[in-house]
Formats: C-alpha cells, structure tokens, sequence
C-alpha cells in the first residue's frame, strides 16, 4: 500500500469467530497499481480489497467490495456488512445483487454472515440503524423503505441471522413511509 496521506481514522471493534478484530474505519492510502494488486497471491489480494472497501473515496470502496462480496471467509464479512450502514446508495445495490445467497439455507455465504451477525449483535443493530436512517435522511422522498436497495440487504442480513439463531432476528425496519425521529 502506497504511504498514507492522513492517518487513518480510529478502527472499530467486531468479534470474527471468538477473535476481538480492529477493522479501519477510512483509509487514505492512494490505490496500488493494478499489476501490483494482480501480482499479490489470492490472500493477500483478498486482504487489500478488504483494506481499500474502507477507503475514503466512495467509488474505490465500490470497486473493492466488488472483489470480495461473494467471499464466505469469515474475516471478510465484517468489511461487506459495514459498507451496508454506509450512505452510498451504489454501494447498497452491489451488495443487494450479490448477497441473494443470504436468503438460501446451508448456502455457504448464509451461514458465515449469519454467524458473524449474531456474534455482534451490538454491531447488526447499529448497522441496521444506519440503514434505516440513511435512508430517512436522504432517500424518503423516492418513495417507502421496502423501495430502497437497502431494505433488501437488510431484509437479506435477518434472515441469515436468524438462521445462524434459530429464531427471528429483531428488525428495526420502518413499516410505513414515515420519517423517523432521532434517525436523521
């Protein structure tokens, strides 16, 4: 990774199967060059695309998510689920297209974000949250919840979660196309 022009910001806490992980909030190195990224062996370039998913630049966490957001490897699934509380609506559309996996029992995708949601249930919820305020703050006006890419990856992450805990996970989803105080 080329030098940083800021230090990152402070990292925050998930738990990836019983281990405590520190996952970068933003980053703001510039982006290797591709013949760098394609000459890493395949662990190392999963790691970078998980690194650049925090980049600051919306686009290049797009682009970066988009090489990891099929993975099942559970040290990955905190970088994709954290990009689901983000405000870029792209983002979200990524991550509905690609997650449909979520909703298929055994399937191996289900079960590693559904075991990773409910070891951090703290971290879901805020998740959750983000969604549903973002959407509250910049999208209501577009029409309900149910019409926005992130109530599918949000509707996507319940069920896998409440596989992984064998009874329905709690959603703070909106039911009515109503703005919701303290969320904006």
């Amino acid at each position: 990774m080329p030098p940083a022009k800021t230090a990152p910001h402070e990292p925050f806490p998930v738990v990836v199967l019983g281990r405590d992980v520190m996952i970068p909030v933003r980053l703001y190195s510039d982006e290797p060059p591709p013949e760098a990224v394609s000459a890493l062996p395949p662990r190392q370039r999963q790691l970078l695309h998980c690194l650049y998913s925090r980049h600051h630049d919306g686009r290049v966490r797009q682009r970066h998510l988009e090489e990891i957001v099929g993975s099942a490897d559970p040290w990955v699934v905190p970088y994709v689920v954290q990009l689901a509380g983000e405000y870029v609506v792209e983002i979200l559309v990524v991550l509905r297209d690609s997650l449909r996996d979520l909703d298929v029992p055994g399937s191996e995708l289900r079960l590693a974000h559904g075991r990773f949601l409910v070891e951090n249930p703290e971290f879901f919820a805020r998740t959750q949250r983000r969604i549903v305020s973002y959407w509250s703050c910049y999208h209501l006006h577009r029409g309900s919840f149910r019409d926005f890419p992130g109530s599918t990856v949000l509707d996507l992450f319940l069920s896998a979660a409440s596989g992984a805990a064998g009874r329905r996970w709690p959603s703070v989803a909106p039911r009515a196309r109503t703005r919701l105080d303290g969320y904006c």
